[in-house]
C-alpha cells in the first residue's frame, strides 16, 4: 500500500469512528429525552386518572370521619385516600398524615394531582386536604350539604389557610425540601 492510500484509509477510519460516536451520543440523548418525557407523561396521565375518578363522586355527601373505602360519603382525607388508591397510590387515612408523604411542592409549582393542605380552623394544625386540578381549581369534599365539589383555589378559604402541598404522584419533581 502506498503512503497516500494509507493516509486516506486512516482519515476514512477516523471519520467513520467520529460519525459512529456522534450517532451513538445523539441516540443516547434521544433515548434519555424520550424516557424523561414518557415518565412525565405517565405522571400526568395518573393525575388525570385521579382527577377523573374523583369527579365521578361530585355530589357525594360529606361525612366527618367517613369510613375508609366507603363511597356513599367521604370526608376530605377519605376522599383523597380513595381516589389515589384507585390508581395504586396508598395514602394514610388523615389529612395530617397525608401531609407527610410524597415530596414538598411550593404553591407556585402546583401541578394537577398535587395534594393541597389547609388549616381552616387556624389553630396551627392541618385539617383539610384537596386535590389540585390545575387552572386554579381544587377537587375536594367539605361540609354537610356540599360534599364532593370543585372549588376555586385563589382567594378561597383553602388559599387563605394554606399550609403546604405535597406531590405523591411520581414524575419530574425536582424539589424535595421538606416544609
Amino acid at each position: 500500500m502506498n503512503p497516500t492510500n494509507t493516509t486516506q484509509a486512516k482519515r476514512l477510519g477516523k471519520t467513520c469512528a467520529a460519525v459512529i460516536l456522534s450517532l451513538s451520543v445523539a441516540f443516547s440523548i434521544n433515548m434519555a429525552t424520550n424516557s424523561t418525557k414518557a415518565h412525565a407523561a405517565s405522571a400526568l396521565s395518573i393525575a388525570e386518572q385521579v382527577i377523573s375518578t374523583g369527579k365521578k363522586y361530585i355530589g357525594v355527601p360529606y361525612k366527618f370521619r367517613a369510613q375508609a373505602g366507603n363511597t356513599s360519603a367521604f370526608d376530605c382525607s377519605s376522599f383523597t385516600e380513595y381516589v389515589f388508591k384507585q390508581q395504586g397510590i396508598e395514602l394514610p387515612r388523615s389529612s395530617r398524615e397525608q401531609a407527610n408523604v410524597g415530596t414538598y411542592v411550593s404553591r407556585n409549582d402546583l401541578q394537577p394531582g398535587d395534594l393541597v393542605f389547609s388549616d381552616t380552623n387556624k389553630d396551627g394544625v392541618i385539617n383539610h386536604v384537596s386535590i389540585y386540578m390545575g387552572d386554579g381549581k381544587l377537587l375536594h369534599t367539605y361540609r354537610v350539604g356540599i360534599g364532593v365539589t370543585i372549588s376555586d383555589f385563589e382567594g378561597s378559604t383553602w388559599d387563605k389557610t394554606y399550609v403546604t402541598a405535597r406531590r405523591v404522584i411520581q414524575g419530574d419533581s425536582t424539589n424535595t425540601n421538606q416544609q
